[in-house]
């Protein structure tokens, strides 16, 4: 009889919990249960400990949803990062920038140097991080930005899509500098960072020096505009000219 009547409490619990939508405590409050009677816990703290364990599920949940969809290129995190190969780069800087006041404060951030020299991977680790707050992020480069915006002009659409991409609390664009833009694409991607200016975070990574923002930004005035939103408030961080990739690259070429 005693079994009989467990078994048609541990039923009853399964469907509040999912009434509820609580999946870990329906998974777990047996368990618990019993670890709590074994070690003379109070009811309080086998409560505490259940919705602990479910609070600590829908969070991991959470952020996995905000890292799916950021779309970043590669899970790279700035613990992975080598500071020792880019010395010219403070770690401490970067550790400041991943706790997200840049984010609160809605400031740029701006990667600048040579290919290889760590801008993408920066970049990546401290969209990884924010997605660790919850935040709402997404990852693209310039020339996907671009094209998509294109796209979304010829299917007039084109607001839609931009009003998308203001819901991100931070947007990276990455390699922008690398693929000279037609007028049209210079213009998006103005109104994309224009749009920004002072209401969202931004990062972006470029191997231009801003100087040199004109041969990819052929109308002066837009690109002095466009650096002009780019460089206010902005965190403008030198990654330098020389690749450590291309050297790791060498040195396990002499090891063998």
């Amino acid at each position: 009889m005693k079994n009989q009547t467990q078994a048609l409490e541990y039923a009853s619990v399964l469907q509040y919990c999912k009434a509820a939508r609580m999946p870990t405590v329906a998974a777990n409050f047996i368990t618990l249960a019993e670890q709590a009677v074994k070690e003379n816990h109070s009811h309080i703290r086998y409560l505490e400990a259940l919705l602990a364990i479910e609070c600590e599920e829908r969070d991991r949940h959470a952020i996995d949803s905000r890292i799916r969809d950021a779309q970043l290129p590669r899970l790279k995190t700035l613990e992975e990062f080598d500071f020792a190969q880019a010395q010219q780069i403070s770690a401490a800087r970067i550790r400041e920038l991943a706790e997200g006041g840049y984010i609160e404060r809605k400031e740029p951030i701006v990667l600048i140097g040579e290919c290889g020299t760590g801008k993408t991977h920066l970049a990546t680790g401290l969209c990884l991080a924010a997605c660790r707050q919850k935040r709402r992020v997404r990852f693209t480069t310039a020339a996907a930005l671009v094209n998509e915006l294109v796209e979304a002009r010829q299917n007039n659409q084109v607001r839609k899509l931009m009003t998308r991409w203001q819901k991100y609390e931070l947007i990276a664009l990455d390699e922008v500098g690398y693929v000279p833009l037609a007028d049209i694409g210079a213009e998006f991607l103005f109104q994309v960072i224009s749009e920004r200016a002072e209401r969202a975070a931004i990062i972006v990574t470029t191997n231009l020096p801003f100087s040199e923002w004109t041969t990819v930004f052929p109308n002066p005035r837009l690109c002095k505009a466009l650096l002009d939103r780019i460089t206010d408030r902005a965190h403008i961080i030198e990654t330098g000219t020389e690749s450590f990739r291309f050297r790791r690259t060498m040195e396990r070429s002499k090891k063998r």
